[in-house]
């Protein structure tokens, strides 16, 4: 007679579960390793698309000259800082835009990039009493005319040299 926690003959305890349970915590090691492996996989798959945009540029954006770029701050109202990029975008092609995404390149000092953002361009719709902006779909950008834009960014790299960043259209919807 042999309790469930005494030593058998052979020198280990128990009728042999033992050999199952320590089985037990690899395979939910292994589980976790292969979800994780998965995730990762997933995840990065799902990133694929900010990369196209970085590539090269909508055969149409050299017909939508961006110009008088400027750059200016304010404060708002929880203490932060908000940094804006304003400038004039004009449709010298013969399509109406619909929707444009810009890549916008802040440099460090030494010309190395500080920070990238894909943004939606956003159209001026009125200055006074304050500036409000709108999508290029709610305003399209018919051929031969222009329009002033802004871009907001709630964050700026503090590596950023201060220097105007380079703005480029990545994709465009047009009629």
């Amino acid at each position: 007679m042999n309790p469930g926690n005494a030593p058998s003959s052979s020198g280990q305890f128990g009728q042999g579960s033992e050999t199952e349970r320590n089985w037990l915590p690899v395979g939910i090691a292994m589980a976790v390793v292969v979800v994780a492996v998965g995730a990762s996989l997933i995840l990065t798959r799902h990133k694929a698309p900010a990369v196209a945009l970085s590539g090269t540029p909508d055969p149409y954006a050299m017909h939508l000259p961006l110009t008088n770029l400027a750059m200016s701050e304010s404060s708002n109202l929880a203490g932060g800082k908000v940094t804006y990029l304003d400038g004039h975008i004009q449709n010298t092609g013969d399509r109406t835009v619909t929707g444009l995404t810009v890549e916008v390149t802040f440099r460090d000092y030494a010309k190395k990039v500080a920070q990238r953002e894909t943004a939606p361009l956003t159209l001026v719709r009125t200055r006074e009493p304050y500036i409000d902006t709108e999508t290029v779909a709610a305003a399209p950008l018919r051929p031969g005319t222009g329009q002033d834009f802004r871009l907001n960014f709630d964050r700026v790299s503090a590596d950023w040299a201060g220097e105007l960043p380079e703005v480029r259209i990545v994709q465009m919807q047009w009629q």
